[in-house]
């Protein structure tokens, strides 16, 4: 006997809950690190201001929705884990970090959503402003699947899986998987469609881990070279943040505007650091 539509939708959402659940949770060691530090500078919180955001959307969309108690759960619990990552971080993070943080929850979380949530409860009604706020939700999703080409250009460049590990891309498609499916039977397919996105990079992600499993590793860091080996290393584990929260259809979406430019400004830093500390290797074996 075929099993209902709705059956099978409760059992994707349902595992895409547990899933994201833990997807949630990943950056745990880096927030233990900055609590072990007891201070957060070296690290940028935009990964969860925009997580936040993104948590908020969707719980907006399943309320216009109805029927989309899964997206409710997950992203409910996203808005709490998010606001207490966002919390430990001000409160570990420099007078000037701790400014930018507040002043960037300000103004994406409360004046960007007020902005976005007056302008679809006064121009569209119905199901007019449940299709306009899908269309948000989808674009701003996929524009967050770029983070994802970041970590594999890197991993291409370095012939190094160090900071794409396979367990980390494996769950992300698994987790692309069910919320594709959780969509598709609920024939949503502003859920679905972003998630073959997510899908498909996260299969590369995992064909370029075992190209470059056994690649040969690089020549060890001096100690002169270790605080921008640590400061490489602390943006990379904030870029792979990143990556486990923006690639979850019910968490990271981010407004370009607002994403972008600070995806550029990473980008610049991490080059400039790789760069300079493969200088330094060369003039070392030379």
């Amino acid at each position: 006997m075929a099993i209902p539509p709705q059956t099978l939708a409760f059992v994707f959402g349902l595992l895409g809950n547990i899933i994201s659940f833990m997807v949630f949770l990943a950056p745990l060691p880096t927030f233990y690190k900055i609590y072990k530090k007891k201070s957060a500078e070296g690290y940028q919180s935009l990964p969860y201001v925009v997580a936040l955001f993104s948590a908020m959307l969707w719980i907006y969309y399943a309320l216009l929705k109805t029927n989309a108690t899964f997206l409710i759960t997950i992203n409910s619990f996203g808005c709490v884990i998010e606001t207490l990552y966002i919390l430990l971080f001000i409160f570990y993070a420099p007078t000037k970090l701790r400014f930018q943080t507040a002043k960037l929850v300000v103004v994406l979380n409360v004046l960007g959503f007020g902005v976005m949530l007056a302008l679809t409860l006064l121009l569209a009604k119905g199901e007019k402003r449940l299709k306009v706020l899908g269309w948000i939700c989808l674009v701003f999703n996929l524009s967050v699947f770029a983070a994802p080409l970041f970590i594999m250009g890197k991993v291409i460049k370095t012939k190094s899986v160090e900071y794409m590990p396979f367990a980390l891309s494996f769950f992300l498609t698994l987790n692309a998987v069910m919320w594709f499916f959780y969509g598709l039977l609920l024939k949503d397919y502003y859920i679905a469609l972003p998630n073959v996105v997510g899908f498909v990079f996260g299969i590369i992600q995992m064909i370029l881990y075992v190209i470059f499993k056994n690649a040969k590793k690089g020549i060890p860091v001096k100690e002169e070279q270790q605080p921008k080996a640590q400061q490489l290393h602390e943006l990379s584990e904030q870029i792979i943040d990143a990556v486990k929260l923006g690639t979850m259809v019910c968490t990271e979406l981010s407004p370009v505007g607002v994403l972008q430019p600070s995806m550029e400004v990473v980008d610049v830093v991490v080059e400039a650091v790789i760069d300079n500390i493969q200088k330094k290797k060369e003039e070392i074996t030379s």
